[in-house]
């Protein structure tokens, strides 16, 4: 009997899926899931007939794949990750190649590629994003290892991703050891961040008296042509707001319980930011109102208690609501990408990943959840200009910042004056305007409470007009700390 090319273990939604497309692509795949009931299954149902070895034992598993041996896990993060991984390793020789697929932590992945690496087995950390549709089509694929070990699954790793529109493979090698799955985690962020941030447009639209069907429409321009809102997340919004109840009259999302559950990436991602002191404040407001929708009890009890704006009459016609809708949604969303690339660009740093940014943004045009138009625009931005200090440097994105951001601000007055909470909207607009900051006062207020209470000493701005840090001769920044109990409270250099 032929032997497998590459070998799944794991038969949920995402192995299934990815199974069937690496098979359609031309090659032999073994599979195997804990539960055996699930291998046969699959065996007798979608595999049938097709180029698939279904394998009810680890050992004969192995067995029935290619050397170098390639075998990817499907199976949930954490102890299943390390449990089967357990498994394998005796069963497998030198420079054969675990590849986890799920959504590790990436310190997990960084722990396993040493632990293997010093038994001279490959692994590969990597993230696959698409949701079923896209493992089964085609998904944006994520790969961080060794450079030699993503060498051995490369064909099928570009076969088996979702092309863009230029037709180029939406895969890459990442980076050594955890970049794969750092990247996979930053980009739930972000795609936490955009759904937030569509989700309370359409609250705002909402309250202001449209119901689904036009919001619906709304989006589907939105989503047409070149337009710069163009997404699969808008495009989704707009086809899953037409949907009718299954009883009686009006619209599914009407009925929909206001409760969003989450995974753990996008908590991951707000963790990694503030270990890298990264301010991604609109990725943590999405985080946070997940969290707050699940407080449906105390949600209830409140609004019993606390009177907020029950809306007034729109002074805006709908037209030009519609103009401010479009493109604070653009700017909001712009801010969020350059919150989540800084956090991309911060750990590449801190964990030696050697990220190229152009080239993550262009395998997210194709395949992943948070594919769109404007992913072309950040790919040029990097390659016009990789050392970008932050993606609103680019004068494409700074020039239609500057002409509208008055829109945004605009937008959330709306929101605030009907009584719609966008903490995500509200969190792109102030980031800008931190971001953009020459003197944050609310900064120097802290540091002198801090010098007061604390004796931790600050730093001086060279005066009114010269925000610029002050620093001795040779570069150093100078620190100060004032006798704030000592009569006349002295002022004195420290030195650390």
């Amino acid at each position: 009997m032929d032997k497998a090319d590459i070998g799944m273990i794991g038969m949920e939604v995402m192995g299934r899926s990815l199974a069937l497309n690496i098979e359609s692509r031309g090659y032999t795949v073994a599979v195997f899931n804990r539960t055996e009931s699930k291998t046969r299954n699959f065996a007798e149902g979608p595999a049938k007939g097709k180029n698939f070895i279904p394998c009810y034992e680890l050992q004969n598993f192995v067995k029935s794949l290619k050397s170098p041996r390639k075998i990817m896990l499907m199976v949930k993060e954490g102890a299943p990750v390390d449990g089967f991984i357990e498994k394998l390793v005796p069963l497998l020789d030198r420079g054969d190649l675990i590849i986890d697929g799920g959504n590790s932590f990436f310190k997990d992945t960084i722990r396993r590629n040493s632990e293997l690496t010093e038994k001279g087995i490959f692994f590969i950390g990597t993230g696959v994003s698409g949701g079923e549709e896209g493992a089964l089509k085609g998904p944006a694929i994520m790969p961080g290892g060794q450079p030699e070990a993503y060498k051995l699954v490369e064909k099928i790793f570009s076969d088996i991703s979702a092309k863009a529109q230029d037709g180029e493979p939406c895969v890459t090698y990442i980076g050594p050891n955890g970049a794969g799955h750092f990247v996979k985690t930053t980009h739930n962020g972000i795609e936490y961040g955009d759904m937030q941030l569509i989700g309370e447009c359409v609250w705002v639209l909402k309250k202001t008296g449209m119901n689904a069907e036009e919001i619906a429409s709304t989006m589907e321009q939105w989503n047409g042509g070149n337009d710069i809102l163009r997404s699969y997340l808008i495009e989704i919004t707009a086809d899953s707001m037409k949907e009718k109840k299954k009883e009686g009259e009006g619209y599914l999302v009407d009925v929909v319980a206001d409760i969003t559950r989450m995974k753990g990436t996008g908590t991951w991602t707000v963790q990694s930011a503030m270990e890298l002191l990264v301010p991604i404040p609109t990725i943590a407001a999405a985080v946070f109102s997940r969290e707050m929708s699940q407080d449906k009890d105390l949600r209830l009890q409140m609004a019993k208690i606390l009177k907020t704006p029950e809306g007034k009459k729109l002074r805006e016609s709908k037209k030009k609501l519609m103009d401010i809708a479009h493109d604070a949604l653009y700017i909001a969303k712009i801010s969020s990408y350059a919150q989540g690339f800084a956090l991309l660009q911060a750990a590449s740093k801190k964990y030696g990943f050697d990220l190229k940014l152009g080239q993550i943004a262009k395998i997210w045009r194709g395949g992943c959840i948070i594919r769109a138009q404007f992913l072309d625009e950040i790919t040029k931005a990097y390659e016009e200009n990789p050392e970008l200090p932050n993606l609103l440097a680019s004068p494409k994105f700074s020039g239609f910042v500057n002409e509208n951001l008055w829109k945004l601000a605009k937008f959330i007055d709306i929101a605030h004056r009907s009584g719609v909470p966008v903490l995500g909207m509200a969190s792109s607009y102030d980031y800008i305007l931190q971001i953009a900051c020459p003197v944050m006062v609310s900064a120097q207020v802290a540091a002198f409470q801090r010098d007061y209470f604390g004796a931790h000493g600050y730093f001086k701005i060279g005066g009114e007009g010269q925000p610029e840090i002050v620093k001795d001769p040779e570069g150093k920044i100078r620190e100060f700390h004032i006798e704030w109990m000592v009569d006349g409270r002295p002022e004195k250099e420290i030195t650390r």
